[in-house]
């Protein structure tokens, strides 16, 4: 056949026969010239090579290996399950829980506190369920702003668990997934819809009051106030009320 003849994907395959065969004969050509060699050109010739090698080793950049990102189904169920993990019942001490509970909230481990909405019925002493089992009193350490801190005695000792980051309002983006586990355990997603003086608007639906509403991330972006459904007061509220009991403990205890 006249090589002319050939089409461009023939000669491509030619050129590679061509150059695979060249380079198993170098290959076997070199190797038999080396066992004929003498001692010091065989040695030589391998300083070479590994000169070579350790050379192009430094100067490639290291691979680095990535594991694949996170779905958006991985992040929502995450961020429920961390939220589920922190949801706590909130009983009265006196009557313990013989009656339903009062309210429910959320507990914020490295602050030792639980965090949930100001309302009438809250009781000063309470009990608080966690979701390991465990009852544990707790008293109301700060009320305001619609928002209310439970805090537990220096001793008591309380479950151990990721604490979320509390996130400002001013940090909120509109359109900001959001995503809520109701009263009646049931799962919410919504996103952000306005930032105002009320607080944190979205579209979450009635979710029961003093849940927690979390990021993808599993943080915290509020708490629901249940007089409007999907309006949260927001995180910045339950940071300035864990400060003020944090000061007033400081200076409680300066003073003794």
């Amino acid at each position: 056949m006249n090589i002319e003849e050939l089409s461009k994907s023939q000669l491509i395959l030619l050129t590679i026969l061509v150059n695979f065969v060249t380079s198993v004969a170098t290959g076997i050509l070199t190797v038999s010239l080396l066992d004929k060699a003498p001692p010091f050109v065989t040695q030589t010739v391998n300083r070479v090579v590994e000169h070579t090698i350790e050379t192009v080793a430094a100067a490639a950049p290291a691979a680095v290996i990535q594991a694949p990102a996170p779905s958006n189904q991985d992040l929502v169920t995450s961020a429920i399950g961390a939220d589920a993990a922190r949801a706590v019942a909130i009983y009265a001490a006196e009557t313990g829980t013989s009656t339903p509970a009062i309210a429910i909230g959320t507990y914020l481990s490295k602050a030792r506190a639980v965090a949930t909405a100001s309302q009438d019925v809250l009781p000063k002493e309470a009990l608080i369920e966690f979701t390991n089992g465990a009852y544990i009193p707790a008293s109301l350490a700060h009320e305001g702003k619609g928002i209310a801190i439970y805090g537990f005695a220096d001793d008591a000792a309380l479950p151990k668990m990721a604490s979320p980051s509390l996130i400002a309002s001013d940090n909120l983006k509109l359109g900001e997934t959001v995503l809520a586990l109701g009263a009646d355990g049931s799962a919410s997603t919504g996103i952000v819809a306005r930032v105002s003086s009320k607080g944190v608007h979205t579209t979450l639906p009635d979710i029961g009051v003093g849940s927690a509403v979390v990021d993808l991330s599993g943080n915290l972006i509020g708490i629901s106030i249940g007089d409007t459904p999907g309006l949260l007061v927001s995180a910045d509220r339950i940071t300035a009320l864990l400060t003020a009991t944090s000061t007033a403990a400081t200076s409680t205890a300066a003073t003794k």
